[in-house]
């Protein structure tokens, strides 16, 4: 009989090809009849299967007569799963995971496919294949890339971005299981997530923000009444850039978690937070509590509305290369010349959000991105030829957010790079961010 964690992970990955996020799909309601235990093995299953795609795919090669590419997807997302469980999850026994991942193909209508499933299942098993040993400090990049799973082509443009020392600390912090990361929305919050048996631990970065040492917030009443949320340390620093302001404009706002921080920090503003697509505006409006956020679905490359906002958040859509740890799947869609499709866009937002300032008024400018045609090129062409706006040191936003209390790291050289901000995966405990902030000249 086949497992309702294997089941729903086998589902959840078929997902995950046609363009869904695993982490979405995994924290929605099609896992909420799973037992705990379900629950958790399906979660480690998908993640696992994303993280390592590459080395199962070839250890799966080696075995058959068609590298999984070849072969229908059904039976290669079913050969990754057992794979994975031989490979990785010790406690569950070779012939369980054989036998599952037979039944995962007979369920999926492959059945001409069992014989061959369980024939290279049986020779994985007895294989015994053997993690990869860890990395030694001398290797090549393509070493590197066997040994955690990265497409070798980023690997050479962080290598040539920001140095071997940096690839290795990604790439290992990639491959890892995040410490989920939480914004409290008031100070009473982490003593009545104690009491829901939430173990917690203070941020590395920002005062407000939380790691989650065990217990899961999400069942927590403090979660569902909206004054913990689950949002990583860099992203709740940028939206902190934005500072403080009578009128904001966030360009691209959904799910919400800056949002939320930026109308947290002002609470008597108006700030509005535009989405294109109506759905997640309607989420963003569903998580975003505070009473003065007007939640509009429009497109940010052309918003409904007057130049006469203060301050302004662009986080614009983006490949996400500095959150892999949270979103693996990311390696394997994104190609090469997605990053200048990706660069128009994002240039086209910035142009339009700039001009929905007021004279004097600030924008940050972010994404979760580590590449640099989607972010300092950015910045750069739209500020060209640009005799109003001028580029703030962001060691001087830094700043002014630790004589705030709002910022608890000491080492502000390490957050920036040149004037903008910029996080790295394992250089530091977060996502991947990029950050810059643009003032309008006081008179145009």
């Amino acid at each position: 009989m086949l497992s309702p964690s294997r089941s729903a992970a086998f589902d959840i990955l078929m997902r995950v090809e046609q363009g869904a996020f695993a982490d979405e799909l995994l924290h929605s309601e099609r896992l909420n009849d799973l037992s705990p235990a379900d629950r958790a093995l399906c979660t480690q299953i998908v993640m696992g299967v994303l993280r390592w795609r590459s080395q199962l795919d070839e250890l799966i090669a080696s075995w058959s007569k068609a590298p999984p590419h070849r072969l229908d997807l059904e039976v290669a997302t079913a050969l990754r799963i057992g794979a994975y469980q031989l490979t990785h999850l010790e406690r569950i026994p070779a012939h369980a995971a054989v036998d599952q991942t037979v039944e995962l193909v007979k369920r999926a209508r492959r059945r001409f496919a069992a014989p061959m499933v369980n024939a290279v299942m049986r020779k994985i098993a007895a294989s015994k294949p053997a993690p990869p040993p860890p990395m030694e400090e001398e290797e090549s990049l393509d070493r590197i890339a066997a040994a955690t799973a990265h497409p070798l082509w980023l690997l050479e443009r962080w290598l040539a971005e920001y140095g071997l020392a940096a690839v290795r600390q990604i790439t290992r912090y990639d491959q890892e299981i995040p410490v989920p990361a939480l914004r409290l929305a008031d100070a009473a919050a982490e003593s009545d997530l104690q009491k829901e048996g939430i173990e917690l631990a203070p941020g590395a970065l920002v005062a407000r923000a939380r790691r989650v040492i065990s217990g899961d917030v999400t069942k927590t009443g403090v979660f569902a009444e909206g004054r913990a949320y689950v949002q990583d340390e860099a992203s709740q620093l940028v939206a902190l850039l934005v500072g403080r302001g009578a009128r904001i404009l966030d360009c691209c706002a959904a799910p919400g978690g800056k949002t939320s921080v930026i109308a947290e920090r002002n609470p008597s503003s108006l700030v509005v937070a535009a989405e294109l697509h109506p759905a997640r505006a309607r989420l963003t409006r569903r998580l975003v509590r505070a009473r003065k956020v007007c939640v509009i679905a429009a497109n940010a490359e052309a918003l409904p509305l007057m130049p006469n906002f203060d301050r302004a958040l662009a986080d614009v859509p983006c490949s996400g290369t500095g959150t892999l740890a949270r979103n693996p799947e990311i390696k394997w869609r994104l190609r090469p010349e997605d990053l200048s499709d990706l660069h128009r866009r994002q240039a086209s937002i910035l142009g339009s959000a700039l001009s929905y300032l007021v004279p004097g008024g600030r924008l940050a400018y972010s994404t979760c991105s580590l590449e640099r045609e989607e972010n300092e090129d950015v910045v750069a062409e739209v500020m060209a030829g640009r005799t109003d706006l001028r580029l703030l040191d962001c060691r001087d936003q830094l700043r002014r957010l630790q004589a705030e209390a709002e910022l608890i790291c000491d080492d502000l050289d390490s957050l920036a790079r040149g004037n903008f901000l910029r996080t790295l995966p394992g250089v530091h405990p977060c996502d991947g961010f990029f950050a810059a902030v643009m003032q309008v000249a006081s008179s145009r």
